[in-house]
């Protein structure tokens, strides 16, 4: 008679043994993986998703939205970096005028253009942007500077010549005539400097019988 073969049972047991000592350590690993964060996001998602409000860019749109967002916020960052300011790239129809934003009364903007080399940038309460129905970009932005004396005027003048390259000969001769005659009236437009790679010109509009005086700064694309 053969005797019984014990030696597959030792094998099922120890395999079975192996099996047993196994299953806790995967169930710890699997809720340990359950528990771990998500990884970040994909920043350009949001942006690239339909329908996103998501805003991706540092620059201020000039549709209804965006003239909205810069009364709220009173701030405006425009991109002119290029040597213009496209309609296209501020969300304005082709064929559109674009908007005046007034904030008299209300505060003053806080306004940057990014210029071909180095920022303009202002404390202003008034932005104008010119242009035709049949121009891509605007032929000219506008803003207008305002001072509650002729030393506040003449520091401002100053300013617009040393960041801009307005010409210093021009403006030094204006400054000295009206000093000398602090009461007067005068509308002069210093030679425009181009220091930034945009065409940067002070329109002055003095009176000395008025509290408030005004310098209308224009701002027009490179040549």
């Amino acid at each position: 008679m053969t005797p019984p073969c014990t030696a597959p049972a030792r094998h099922t047991r120890r395999a079975t043994a192996v099996v047993l000592f196994l299953l806790p350590a995967l169930a710890a690993t699997l809720a340990l993986s359950a528990c771990q964060p998500a990884g970040p996001a994909d920043p350009t998602s949001a942006s690239s998703s339909p329908g996103s409000t998501v805003k991706t860019s540092e620059f201020s749109t000039l549709d209804a939205a965006g003239v909205d967002t810069i009364r709220e916020t009173q701030a405006a960052r425009l991109d002119m970096s290029s040597g213009r300011l496209d309609k296209a790239a501020v969300r304005v129809a082709a064929d559109s005028y674009g908007p005046e934003i007034n904030t008299r009364g209300a505060g003053k903007i806080s306004l940057s253009i990014a210029a071909p080399n180095g920022e303009i940038t202002a404390e202003t309460d008034r932005i104008r942007f010119n242009t035709t129905a049949r121009r891509a970009d605007f032929s000219e932005v506008t803003y207008f500077l305002t001072a509650n004396s002729l030393d506040e005027y003449v520091a401002l003048i100053r300013d617009g010549v040393e960041r801009y390259g307005i010409s210093e000969a021009s403006a030094e001769d204006w400054i000295s005539s009206t000093q000398a005659d602090p009461d007067s009236k005068s509308d002069f437009s210093i030679t425009p400097g181009t220091a930034t790679g945009l065409t940067v010109n002070y329109d002055l509009r003095y009176d000395g019988g008025k509290d408030t005086q005004v310098i209308i700064v224009h701002v027009l694309p490179a040549e």
